[in-house]
């Protein structure tokens, strides 16, 4: 009965005891009466496995819908709530939960309580933050976050191990920190000093001023343990995109000391230990100020 105009459901719903779908989007539901009364006592709220109310008018879950204990599918998506009731944790057997396009400000603990939830679908609303409890959920596959107004994530959804999707595209975490990079390339006298320093250049306090002497002697040597070369006052940074358990997917920018440190044809290079374990090594040995992650997924 979707796309009908619909405003309101009849009492004939609860004479349809053997009911499993049912798909009502698209409609003008959320008023007053749009749920027929006693629908938490009928027989279809056993029945009744897939519920898909998207594209309506509800400003909040209507509570009889809460009591759908044989829920496995809900779908609530482009409607105006503004919140999600703590009750949600009734529906022990939903494993499909559509709640995007809302005006959904933050998450209850209590949805971390769904045991058989798979699949949670939270984007275009206005979350600010993520509960840690949503770790609990270690049913789940998929969790789309894109599209809010997140500024980072709780530690604890590393342990979400059978996460197979994060989408966090169009939030501050993401957003933000690509718009504030910027690249600083060395300046002439930056690269003059590295390569004095790597080709171990000879020179004497009498052979060069003060100033350059001193600016020799504040050399730092490049975090990255297969280059061995030093720079100067231009940042070292090494970041990368990284999925949410903390393996490398994509560089953003690998700007190091020299050319040497990227190459695949730098002698430290050849070893036969793979990418993976590479990038595990270099980032242990890299300072934390020196390293910057974006969990993205």
């Amino acid at each position: 009965v979707s796309g009908t105009g619909l405003t309101e459901m009849g009492t004939e719903l609860l004479s349809l005891p053997c009911l499993h779908t049912l798909l009502a989007k698209n409609n003008r539901l959320g008023g007053p009466g749009s749920l027929p009364k006693g629908l938490e006592q009928a027989p279809l709220a056993r029945s009744l496995r897939v519920l898909n109310l998207s594209g309506n008018r509800f400003s909040e879950v209507p509570p009889a819908l809460l009591q759908l204990r044989g829920l496995r599918s809900l779908s609530l998506g482009g409607n105006r709530l503004h919140g999600i009731p703590p009750d949600i944790q009734e529906l022990h057997s939903l494993e499909f939960l559509y709640l995007g396009g809302n005006f959904i400000t933050a998450i209850p603990p209590e949805l971390a309580k769904l045991p058989s939830l798979r699949y949670l679908v939270l984007c275009d609303n206005k979350i600010q933050s993520i509960p840690p409890q949503l770790a609990q959920l270690h049913s789940l596959r998929s969790l789309s976050l894109h599209n809010n107004l997140l500024t980072y994530l709780p530690r604890e959804i590393l342990n979400l191990v059978h996460l197979d999707e994060l989408s966090l595209r169009g939030n501050p975490l993401v957003v933000r920190f690509v718009r504030d990079l910027t690249y600083n390339p060395p300046s002439l006298q930056e690269l003059a000093g590295r390569t004095i320093k790597t080709r171990n250049v000879p020179y004497a306090p009498s052979d060069l001023p003060e100033s350059l002497v001193r600016y020799l002697s504040l050399a730092s040597n490049c975090p990255n343990p297969k280059c061995g070369g030093v720079y100067f006052d231009s940042c070292v940074r090494q970041i990368k995109f990284v999925d949410f358990c903390g393996k490398y997917r994509l560089p953003l920018m690998h700007y190091l000391c020299s050319p040497e440190c990227s190459s695949p044809f730098s002698s430290a290079s050849q070893s036969s230990t793979s990418q993976s374990e590479s990038d595990s090594e270099d980032e242990a040995s890299v300072a934390a100020h020196r390293m910057q992650k974006v969990l993205l997924g």
